[in-house]
Order: C-alpha cells, then structure tokens, then sequence
C-alpha cells in the first residue's frame, strides 16, 4: 500500500507539474489578447483624434504604447518567456538557406590574381554551384591540371600545395563561422525572438526567423557587409546637452506624456535620476511625465562621462523616440547615439545595456583590420583582444590617438559599440587591443567578429520561404484538430473494445499529451508543425502499450487466475515488449533529431518526448489505477 501511496503522489506530482509549466502559456494568450484588443481601439482612437496621420506615424504611435503596456506589466514579458515556443510554420516568418560564397573570398585573399585564376575561378564556382565538393579542392585540381602550383597565388613559395590547401581550407571554414556570427549579432540586434541560425554542409548557413513580416528587409539585413568603425565619443559635457534638448522635446509633446503616464501604475520610489535636489524629490511617475528621456536612459551624477543606462525592455522604445522627426531637429549634425552590444550587467533582474553619444563620421573603419586574436594579457592574466592593422591603417590610427589622449573611443559593429576605452596614449605600429571580457571564449568571439568586419564574404541567399502569420494560425488550428480527432477516434475504439479498461487508456491519452506539452514549455523546446505529428504518432503509440497490457491480462485471466494476480502477470509479462519497442523508437528519434534539420528535428523531439511520456502513463499510471481498483474491490472490464 505504501509503494501504490508513493506511486500516487507521483502521479499528482506530475500532473501538478505540467500544468505549473504550462500556465505561462496560458498567460501569454490572454495577456496578448487583451493587448490586441486595446492596440485595435487605440488605432481607431488616434485615427479619429488625426484623420491626415500617416501610416508609419500611427504604427510608431501604437509601437510606443505597445512597449508603453509591456514596461509597465513586466509579467507579460515573464510570460512570454516561459511558454511554449512556437516554430516557423506555427506563428509565421521567413525561413532562408544562405550561401557563403568562398570563390569571392579565394579571390580577394588571392595575390597577383592574373586572367588564368579569373578564369579558373569563374569555372571553379560554376562547378560549386552544381556539387557538394570544396570549392579549393576544384580550384586546386584546375590549377595541377594548368601545372601551375598554388603558391602562385595563395600561401609562400616554400609551402606545398597540401599546405596552402590547409591554409585555404581554414580560410574558408573561418568565412563561414565569422558570417554566422555576424548573422547572429544582426537578428539579435533586429529583434527576433527564437531564431534558428545553424551550418549545413560546409558553406550554407540555415536562418529562421519566427514573427518576421518586412520580408526585404530581413534579407538586406542578412546580406549586408558588415560594417567596422572606429568613433569618438563625445564629450560628457556635450552629450548631455543633447540629451537634455531631447528630453525637452519630449516632455513637450503630448505622445510622450501620455505613454509616459503608464507609469503611475508601477510602484511608487525615490529616484536620483538627475543632477538637481528638486528633481530627487519627485516620483517615479513624476518624474516619467516632467523627463521622459532621462526616466528611461538613466545618468549616473557621480560619474564623469555621459554614459546613459537604460533597461533591456525600454531600449525599443527608446530608439523609436531617438528616430522621431522632432528629435532628430535638435540632435546636432555629426551625432549619433548607439547602444553597448551586450549587457553590462543586470539590476533588479533586468538587463542594463549603456547608451553611449559618439561621432556620426568614424575616425577609421574595418577596412584596415587585417588580423585580430584572443589572448591572454600575461600582466593582468585577463582575457584581451589584439588587433593588426595595414600600414595606412596603423599610420592613421597612430595620428588618431595621439591626437585624443585621455579622450574616449568606441569600437563599433554593426551600429552597437562593443568597446568604448580610454585612450592612454599614443599606439604606433597598426596595433591596439580591446580588454573589459569576461573569459578568452568571449575574446574569442569579439576577435571572430572583428575578423569578419575587416575580411567579409559575400553571402547568397539560395533557397528562401515564407510563411504568413493567417497561414501560421491556420497550421495550428489544423494541427490542434488532427489531435482532437486523433485522440476521439483512438480513444472511442479503446472504450469500445475493452470497456472500463479502454476509459482509463482514453484517460492515460490526455494525461500523456499534458506530459509532452509540459516538458516542451518547461525546457524551453519549440513546437513545429512535424512536432504535432509527433504528438499524433505518439498517440498511437501509447494505445499500443495499453493494448500489449489489456491482452496480457486477458490471456492470464483466461487461465483461471484471480484479478489481483492476472494484473500483475499481465503487466509483468507486457513490460519487455512495451519497452523494448520503444527503445528502438527512441534510438531512432536521437538519431533523427542529431542528423536531421528543422521540421525533422521538431518531429524527432516531440517523438522522443511523447515515448517517454506514453511509458509513464502506461507502466506506472494505468498500472495505478488498476490497483488501486483490486484493492478497493471494483470490477474491472477487459472487453
């Protein structure tokens, strides 16, 4: 009795558990719901209000009261971070195969590239396009057929062929890896939530982007060259008598005092958020309605710079405010704010990133990198990033910092900054280093993007499709149809069959898939398309577990045993074959989910999770409930 109470509270631990997972999903459609709704009437109430409004301003209008409704219900954001991610085909999006064109890269690494190399090349890349094989093992075998030697064009005339096609090798296996990572930087910076970003074969690169609709735009994104730049900061002084005008502005305009007055909401605190006593006095909600910009980019008093602090959830907005027109009247010419690429740190829970004010022009830009390299600073032992420069470069760059000793400058990719260091003193011969990372595997990284700004390779993009949001909607409710009628029809043919025992199968079925469904929210897994016809398939599978127990027992029944000893030499004997069938279909489900790509993954996880969850209900729960009606003396049917 004291196994079957332990086996109980297993049961109800389980079930307790997946519905605790599950209700941030829950929370997340009606808090979007609701938000939906409030958008639509909010639009018609602006729309009204200005008849002449164009579209982009009322979009940027409801996008400020969108981020507005999210700040001020950070459970919303909690929410929608714990349910259940749906994939590309579920919520729609764009989905692209990219190619990194490593004939461009042979060719601008190349030295002397005369007719010959153009036309090698040329016929080296057509035969790419039409094989899997390495574009420098073609280029190469052209070459030995031309008996001309690789050092001709690649490497130094004392290294072998084999070594040059090392060397070439690495090159293009680094384009692909530095394309990815710029690829990665510039969806995170874009704003996609969950995107998929994985290698195929040896130059392609897969890219989903869930919830994308400016389709063009998300491909000029993923095909532009990356831009390098070095820029000054401005001066303390400076930056903060823009920001100042600014927040000027914006306090002046009824748009930001409205979205502003969400605040009144939060709680009520003490904020030292600007260099005057009167200003410490106020509110927060005061404080939001009288300085809009500095409520949200945060100014340390005791800090000589104008490094502005702002919280992960307000950075959209912010830089919606920062593009308005008005805004950018009293932003002087040659004056740009960017915001730090990563996080500096977190504060109550959030996310701090800093926004700093620097020069629109740079001072230098990528062009002039020629090597970059992670390594250890063996004075400080801290993880440090060492940069090389061309001689143009390196004499620039040594005019550059001589002439802003003690002044602030900011290393820029992709219009995030990712160092902003002071200048101690004048750096000659075309090298400088970046330091503040927290390990060698993030120097590393900094030093992969560095390279990829200073030595890009075109990407390609092969294969592309997209998937409309109503088409998304359609999918889920076809998917959430194919199981209701699924587990109908199973379950209608189980209760028919083998009557009372068929009802607690049909129950085992909907505990399963509240099993699935729970572990994909609670470990953050992505449910697809392919994934549902995992849950269907499992389905099946779970009735065939049952249906091995049921005849089990029918067979033991039939030989005059007693109930009490027939369930358990039926579930004794059903054991082996339930779990050996579905070992194998595990096996096969890891093999799929390693070797497979997208909606084969998603197949794959959803199969593996559903056989794990289908041996739970079958082996413990239904085993359960059978005892517990031998032992309370209830009748149990079997057909």
């Amino acid at each position: 009795m004291k196994e079957l109470r332990f086996r109980i509270i297993l049961i109800l631990g389980a079930i307790a558990l997946s519905f605790y997972l599950l209700y941030p999903t829950y929370q997340d459609i009606q808090f979007t719901k609701k938000m939906d709704k409030t958008l639509a009437e909010k639009r018609k109430e602006f729309k009204v209000a200005d008849p002449t409004i164009s579209n982009s301003a009322l979009d940027t209008k409801i996008q400020l009261l969108s981020d507005s409704l999210k700040s001020a219900n950070p459970a919303i954001a909690k929410a929608r971070s714990k349910r259940i991610k749906l994939g590309l085909d579920l919520q729609g999006g764009m989905r692209v195969v990219l190619e990194v064109s490593t004939g461009k890269l042979l060719q601008k690494i190349a030295k002397n590239p005369d007719a010959v190399f153009k036309q090698v090349m040329k016929e080296s890349e057509k035969e790419a396009s039409l094989s899997d094989e390495s574009v420098v093992d073609i280029v190469a075998g052209k070459l030995e057929k031309r008996n001309i030697r690789l050092s001709r064009y690649f490497g130094n005339i004392r290294q072998s062929d084999s070594q040059i096609i090392k060397e070439m090798k690495k090159d293009a296996e680094d384009a692909v890896s530095r394309a990815i990572e710029i690829i990665r930087n510039r969806v995170d910076q874009y704003g996609v939530s969950e995107p998929t970003i994985q290698r195929q074969g040896e130059r392609r690169i897969i890219v989903e982007l869930p919830g994308v609709a400016r389709v063009e735009e998300a491909k000029q994104l993923l095909q532009g060259t990356a831009l390098l730049e070095f820029k000054m900061l401005k001066s303390p002084q400076f930056a903060i008598s823009v920001m100042k005008k600014i927040d000027d502005v914006l306090a002046g305009d009824t748009l930001s005092l409205s979205t502003a007055a969400v605040a009144k909401n939060k709680k009520s605190e003490k904020t030292t958020k600007t260099d005057t006593t009167q200003n410490q006095q106020l509110t927060a909600a005061e404080f939001a309605k009288k300085h809009p910009f500095f409520s949200i980019a945060i100014i340390d008093p005791n800090s000589k710079s104008a490094d502005a602090y702002v919280k992960a959830d307000e950075k959209d907005r912010l830089k919606l405010l920062l593009s308005r027109p008005d805004v950018q009247k009293v932003i002087p010419p040659n004056t740009q704010f960017l915001f730090s690429a990563k996080p500096i740190g977190k504060q109550n829970g959030q996310e701090i990133y800093v926004l700093y004010c620097v020069d629109k022009t740079p001072q230098l830009t990528g062009g002039v990198i020629t090597n970059a390299q992670a390594t250890i600073d063996p004075q400080t032992n801290s993880p440090i990033v060492t940069m090389e420069m061309n001689s143009e470069g390196a004499t620039e760059w040594a005019r550059i910092t001589g002439a802003n000793i003690g002044k602030r400058s900011a290393i820029v990719l992709d219009g995030v900054v990712y160092s902003a260091p002071v200048i101690q003193g004048k750096i000659p011969g075309g090298r400088s280093e970046i330091n503040g990372m927290a390990n060698l595997e993030e120097a590393q990284l900094l030093a992969i993007v560095l390279k990829a700004g200073a030595l890009p390779a075109p990407v390609d993009i092969i294969e592309e499709r997209t998937v409309g949001p109503s088409l998304g909607q359609d999918s889920i409710n076809d998917g959430f149809r194919s199981v209701l009628l699924g587990y109908i029809l199973v379950g209608l043919f189980m209760i028919f069959y083998y009557r009372r025992a068929g009802m607690i199968a049909a129950v085992s079925l909907i505990l399963t898939i509240l099993y699935i469904m729970g572990v994909l929210a609670g470990f953050g897994a992505t449910l697809t398309l392919p994934g549902i016809a995992g849950i269907i398939l499992t389905i099946g599978m779970a009735v065939d577990a049952n249906v091995l127990i049921y005849e089990r027992i029918r067979e033991e029944l039939a030989t005059g045993k007693t109930i009490k000893a027939s369930v358990d030499s039926g579930f004794s004997k059903a054991n082996s074959a339930i779990i050996d069938s579905n070992i194998t279909t595990f096996i096969t489900g890891i093999i799929l989910y390693q070797f497979g790509t997208g909606p084969v993954q998603g197949f794959a996880l959803t199969l593996m999770i559903g056989i794990a969850a289908s041996l739970f209900s079958a082996l413990v729960m239904v085993k359960v409930v059978f005892n517990y009606m031998v032992i309370k003396g209830i009748k149990i049917t079997i057909g």
